[in-house]
């Protein structure tokens, strides 16, 4: 062989290295980005996951996907998600994390729902060092726990509270009573509405707790009715939102106020109470379609997907504004979770339901709010900065 010959083989089975050395790299530049969560599709979860979470995730999922892929640091890749059903259950909610995370090695992970489940894995979240941006976790204690990997988008019970507490003062409230769920996020709201009530000189005509899971809360309304507060105050779960509002209904409570918590805002809740009996119901709420050009192109866009179903007023705006400051972080910081969670801790973010900026773990950008459903639509009124319409300060009677 001449030397010319034995060139030109050495420079094809360098060129044949380098194709197969670059071929790898070429793959993992186009696989996709896989997303890992645990969802509750069944159990007491399920209403409030499936309509604040998981169909936001699918959606965005599908936009992102029939926009090109995922930005990661300026090569498209498309998104899979890798969802499981954690049952409503707390125990199967972390080995689905542990797994995901552990042995399944996930690009990304997004976070379950409700305040519980955010509680037993953000700790197991920063271990693993994968950046959880919650939409459904209302808990001053998880914040308490300065888990650098962990951010709140949802304003916390002293935030909401405050809110609520601010509004009755202004409209001249003098007597409430107040129910609450016997578990973490009832608890929490609790005493954050207990503590904000210290600054006025509103009584309390009532104060009881009820377990998760409740099947009846006529006696405890009719015990209330009896009292005659100004305003009724539930701190409550979707299913029980709608129990303590027809309950209400059917002894004749009808308050000046009546307020109800997670749920309110939910097309479900305007159904099943119809919109003259919805009519005047204040609840926990920080946004709709009226909020931004952004957020009236999300909430069509999701009512058109899910074929009529909408979004509810407070944390699917929230949901949503988390994945668009994800996506945001892997455009700018790829898939390095550690810069991703830089990034997210130390931006100014500009979203649907407005900025959102972190102080730790929380959102200390968006204020505490109130909604209220008023000719079928679920609005915020208070604070005035970002209403969207004057609160009735009298409740109709119920419908």
């Amino acid at each position: 062989m001449t030397i010319h010959s034995r060139r030109r083989v050495l420079q094809g089975a360098a060129a044949a290295l380098g194709s197969a050395a670059f071929a790898p790299a070429l793959q993992a530049q186009n696989a996709p980005v896989r997303i890992g969560y645990a969802m509750a599709r069944t159990g007491p979860w399920a209403p409030g996951a499936q309509v604040s979470q998981e169909p936001n995730y699918l959606l965005w999922a599908e936009q992102v996907n029939a926009a090109g892929g995922l930005d990661v640091k300026g090569s498209k890749r498309p998104i899979e998600l890798v969802g499981v059903d954690d049952r409503s259950d707390i125990e199967t909610c972390v080995r689905s994390y542990q797994k995901l995370m552990g042995s399944d090695k996930v690009d990304l992970i997004l976070p379950p729902w409700g305040s519980n489940a955010n509680f037993a894995i953000a700790p197991l979240a920063q271990r693993f060092g994968y950046p959880m941006l919650a939409p459904t976790a209302l808990s001053r204690k998880l914040i308490d726990m300065n888990l650098s990997f962990f951010f709140s988008i949802l304003q916390q019970p002293d935030r909401m509270m405050g809110a609520l507490v601010d509004m009755l003062v202004a409209n001249n409230v003098k007597t409430i009573a107040i129910v609450y769920m016997d578990d973490l996020f009832g608890l929490e709201n609790f005493a954050a509405i207990n503590n904000a009530l210290k600054k006025t000189s509103i009584q309390v005509v009532e104060r009881k707790s009820y377990p998760l899971g409740v099947k009846d809360l006529s006696p405890v309304l009719r015990g209330i009715k009896e009292q005659n507060p100004d305003a009724f105050i539930g701190i409550t779960y979707p299913p029980d939102t709608i129990l303590a509002s027809k309950q209400a209904k059917e002894v004749g409570f009808n308050p000046k106020f009546f307020y109800a918590s997670v749920g309110t805002a939910f097309q479900l809740y305007r159904n099943v109470i119809t919109a003259p009996g919805a009519e005047g119901v204040l609840g926990m709420g920080s946004w709709n379609s009226k909020t931004s050009a952004g957020a009236k192109a999300y909430f069509d866009a999701h009512t058109k997907r899910f074929e009529g179903k909408e979004p509810d007023r407070w944390a699917s705006g929230h949901c949503w504004a988390a994945l668009e400051i994800l996506q945001a972080a892997v455009a700018k910081a790829g898939l390095d979770r550690k810069a991703i969670r830089e990034y997210v801790a130390t931006t100014a973010h500009k979203t649907i339901i407005g900025d959102v900026k972190f102080t730790g773990s929380e959102n200390t950008a968006t204020p505490g709010s109130v909604g209220q459903w008023q000719n079928g639509e679920f609005e915020v009124v208070w604070p005035a900065a970002m209403a969207t319409a004057k609160l009735n300060p009298a409740k109709p009677a119920w419908k």
